[in-house]
C-alpha cells in the first residue's frame, strides 16, 4: 500500500507579510492514521525539502495528540525534511495520494502543472485522491477524461467562505475555496464551521477544515482496504 502525501512549498501568505504553509495538524493526523495502517508514505513538494510549516498551527491552542506525536517522532520529522520535488513523483508508483491543506496550497499546488499532471492521472486511474481544507485548491484546474472540471457533479467540500471569515483572510486569499468549487461545478456540502466533516464521492474524499484532516485519512484507508479486498 503505497500512498503520497504531497504538501506545499510556499510560504508567503498574500502581500501580508506574514508566513504560511501547511497545517500541522492537516498533516501529522493522516500521516500517522497511514502509517499506524502499514502504508509506505512518500512525501512530495513542489520544491522538494523541508515544506514550511504555518506558524499558527503550532501554537499552544493548534496541538493535537497527533501534532504532539509529530514532535516526539524523529522518523517522521525526517521524512517531512526531505520531501521529493513534485517534478519527480511518477503517479504509477502510487495507490493513492493525499493532500494536507494550510493556506500555501492556494498559491503554489492549486497552480502546479505538476499537482494537475498528477491529480487527473490519479482520476484515470480511478484510484483514491483526498484533499483537505485548503488543499481542495487543487481542484482549481483539473480536469476530467471528458475536459470538464473534475469536481463537476460531484459531491465535494472544503474550507468554508465564513471559516475564511473567521480568520479574517477572505481579502488576502487568491480565491475562496467553496466559492471555487461551486464555480466548477461541484456539489458543495459543508458541516458547522470547526467541526468534522468529510465527503465521499467515489474515490474522491474532501474534508473540510483541520477537525476533518483525520477522518479523511480513514475515509481514504477505508478506499485502499475495498481495492485490496477480493470481490
Amino acid at each position: 500500500m503505497n500512498v503520497l502525501m504531497v504538501l506545499t512549498s510556499h510560504d508567503r501568505l498574500g502581500d501580508t507579510g506574514e508566513k504560511t504553509g501547511f497545517w500541522l495538524e492537516e498533516f501529522a493526523a493522516p500521516y500517522f492514521v497511514l502509517r499506524d495502517a502499514g502504508a509506505d508514505i512518500t512525501l512530495a513538494s513542489p520544491k522538494g525539502g523541508q515544506p514550511p510549516l504555518d506558524p499558527r498551527s503550532d501554537a499552544k491552542d493548534a496541538q493535537t495528540p497527533a501534532t504532539e506525536r509529530f514532535k516526539a517522532d524523529s522518523a517522521a520529522q525526517q521524512a517531512l525534511a526531505s520531501t521529493t520535488p513534485l517534478a519527480e513523483v511518477q503517479a504509477g508508483h502510487y495507490d493513492a495520494v493525499f493532500f494536507p491543506g494550510g493556506h500555501g496550497p492556494m498559491w503554489d499546488l492549486a497552480e502546479s502543472a505538476d499537482a494537475r499532471r498528477l491529480i487527473e492521472a490519479f482520476a484515470a486511474d480511478d484510484r483514491p485522491i483526498a484533499a483537505v481544507c485548503h488543499a481542495p485548491a487543487i481542484f482549481r484546474h483539473t480536469r476530467a477524461a471528458s475536459g470538464e472540471p473534475l469536481v463537476s457533479g460531484r459531491r465535494v467540500t472544503g474550507f468554508t467562505n465564513s471559516e475564511e471569515d473567521g480568520v479574517g483572510l477572505r481579502e488576502v486569499v487568491p480565491f475562496l475555496v467553496e466559492d471555487m468549487l461551486k464555480a466548477n461545478g461541484g456539489l458543495y456540502e459543508k458541516g458547522a464551521d470547526w467541526k468534522p466533516h468529510v465527503v465521499v464521492a467515489g474515490k474522491l474524499v474532501t474534508g473540510q477544515n483541520p477537525a476533518s484532516s483525520e477522518p479523511a485519512a480513514r475515509a481514504l484507508l477505508q478506499l485502499l482496504k475495498e481495492k485490496r479486498s477480493p470481490s
